[in-house]
């Protein structure tokens, strides 16, 4: 993978305490209706992992992380994010503390161009008022310049300098979906939530998304939470797997540990499992 061109990363240099991403879920539940989405889910995260999220289609990934990024409110249950409880906090707010999340269908401005879509991910760290901007004083000169070196930093490292000044609505899929990275990236997150990046991508784009994301975990130290149903992915690249059915939590462990557990067997394969 393509360097920095020789200079220190500006999330790599970042003070540990900075980058410090610490999730605790506890005993979450969801309901909607009658419906348990998530039944007394226990989840934690450590700085520095990437942990990912696996399951059958309405096992209650998506509905965990929604609860992660503040856009659903559990019924029961505690979400703590470095010792603080954040879980009623909006998602704004959760984006303010460093919680960044890409999504399963891309939420992408198309009419806008890449390097503009992923400025807007920078809003959460301007902190000049509209009257500062106005006049363009010097400490807001000075912010605009950091705001861009963090951008071209971003689009050096995820190859894309040949689309920067592109509308996205131009790209083909797979490049959305680095460009959808990029913006989540531009919000220095903390924890990065990352919902099926790899879902539609051809196996070469599956190949340049995996470098990144590999490279973001073992030079940025970047703290990441990965649904994938791509299990290939899921091996070869997650620390620790949590298996979800159903909204319960089967099982957790070492990639080896969860392929070879007979109730993740059963979630997957169905009794054909269990009767051959």
């Amino acid at each position: 993978m393509k360097a920095f061109r020789g200079e220190p990363s500006i999330f790599a240099s970042a003070r540990p305490d900075d980058r410090r991403a610490e999730l605790e879920v506890k005993d979450l539940v969801l309901r909607f209706g009658g419906i348990k989405a998530l039944n007394k889910v226990n989840l934690t995260v450590r700085t520095g992992e990437l942990v990912a999220l696996i399951g059958p289609n309405g096992a209650g990934k998506t509905s965990l992380l929604n609860c992660i990024t503040g856009y659903y409110k559990p019924q029961e249950g505690q979400i703590f994010f470095n010792g603080e409880d954040v879980t009623r906090l909006s998602p704004h707010h959760l984006t303010k503390i460093g919680i960044g999340r890409t999504y399963q269908n891309i939420e992408l401005f198309p009419g806008m161009t890449v390097l503009s879509n992923m400025l807007l991910a920078r809003h959460v760290h301007s902190s000049y008022s509209m009257v500062k901007a106005a006049v363009f004083t010097k400490s807001v000169r000075n912010e605009e310049v950091r705001h861009r070196k963090v951008l071209e930093e971003l689009i050096d490292f995820l190859e894309m300098q040949p689309i920067r000044k592109k509308l996205v609505g131009s790209l083909p899929y797979g490049m959305r979906k680095r460009v959808e990275l990029g913006r989540a990236l531009a919000l220095e997150p903390k924890l990065l939530i990352l919902d099926e990046p790899f879902a539609g991508m051809t196996l070469e784009e599956k190949e340049d998304m995996v470098r990144f994301l590999l490279e973001l975990n073992s030079a940025w130290h970047q703290t990441m939470i990965l649904v994938e149903h791509d299990m290939s992915v899921v091996m070869s690249i997650s620390q620790r797997i949590a298996v979800l059915d159903f909204g319960l939590k089967l099982t957790e462990g070492s990639p080896e540990h969860v392929q070879g557990h007979p109730d993740v067997i059963r979630a997957y394969l169905g009794d054909t499992a269990k009767s051959e």
